[in-house]
């Protein structure tokens, strides 16, 4: 039984709003 966020899903949360900033942000 895992408890919480294994290492790769805290990893994918943390990366997409990165990745969304990171391509918003030159547009602006």
């Amino acid at each position: 039984m895992k408890r919480g966020f294994t290492l790769i899903e805290l990893l994918v949360v943390i990366a997409i709003p990165v990745l969304l900033v990171s391509i918003l942000l030159p547009s602006l």
